[in-house]
């Protein structure tokens, strides 16, 4: 199954207030990767105090969300009263589900190196309408393994025996993989699930070529996945089984109906949605 392989180059993106991200999904090629449908990757950049990262108040339904760091750190506020610092290495998981608010911001007082990761995922049609959740997930909880000489993290999901303490609500796994040495790996994918590698550093090579870092390359279902790794080589590992249904993506909104998403658009625009605690800055909705 080799040949259905596709190979994605993100996209640069402003997601307002001056943040900007490498986006990889949705892309042209392919909108999801089993229940993951947005993938954006943060830095690395250089954040003065006097600049800071901000990034307003602002909506979700129908999705969850997970942040991982590899560097710097994130202030999470939430219309929930969550009040999170996020460090590297500890997983954030927040689910939307009818609908909630939150914000980010850097630390204003000192200069930061930022990276990382920033994805949604999709909820089940029968629990796009959950009550919103946080939770936080510490360096020590993350679930660890190594498989010819790479050390996974499983941030999220569930493999064999492993199973992260996150709370998530479909069939997923999400990994965060470090190669020790120069070495080959290589993995299988379920019948029903899908997968795909993120590079985040290093040099993974396929089928004899060389792929690097913000490189994405997607698997279909019951792939073999084999590789080449550099002795430098950093990368994400990530999939699961896809949805049935159709999902409607518009700005931070998703859903199975476009109805809920119109009346998304006009509770925010009506200041309809919960606030975030102990701020008043809100992200407009946008014109289109």
């Amino acid at each position: 199954m080799q040949q259905n392989i596709i190979f994605i180059q993100p996209k640069s993106k402003d997601l307002g207030d001056n943040f900007i991200v490498r986006r990889a999904l949705p892309a042209p090629e392919k909108r999801s990767v089993g229940p993951f449908i947005f993938w954006d990757h943060m830095g690395p950049a250089e954040i003065a105090p006097e600049e800071g990262m901000v990034v307003r108040a602002h909506p979700h339904i129908g999705l969850a969300t997970i942040t991982w760091l590899f560097s710097g750190e994130i202030m999470h506020r939430d219309s929930l009263g969550n009040e999170q610092m996020i460090r590297p290495g500890e997983v954030n998981w927040m689910t939307a589900g009818i609908g909630i608010v939150h914000s980010e911001r850097s630390e204003p007082k000192k200069s930061i190196t930022l990276e990382g990761i920033q994805l949604w995922l999709a909820l089940p049609k029968e629990h796009e309408d959950v009550d919103p959740s946080f939770f936080h997930c510490k360096i020590e909880d993350v679930p660890v393994v190594e498989k010819d000489q790479v050390e996974m993290k499983l941030i999220a999901g569930q493999v064999m025996d492993m199973r992260s303490p996150v709370p998530v609500y479909s069939d997923l796994f999400y990994f965060n993989c470090v190669a020790k040495e120069k070495t080959d790996w290589s993995i299988e994918l379920r019948d029903d699930e899908e997968g795909a590698l993120y590079i985040i550093d290093g040099t993974v090579t396929i089928d004899g070529k060389d792929h690097l870092k913000f490189d994405m390359i997607i698997y279909p279902k019951g792939s073999e996945i084999k590789t080449s790794l550099s002795h430098d080589a950093k990368f994400m590992f990530f999939g699961g089984v896809p949805f049935p249904e159709k999902r409607h993506l518009w700005w931070n909104f998703v859903s199975t109906s476009e109805e809920k998403i119109e009346e998304a658009k006009k509770k925010w625009q009506e200041q309809k949605f919960p606030s975030v605690i102990n701020e008043e800055e809100l992200i407009p909705l946008p014109n289109n």
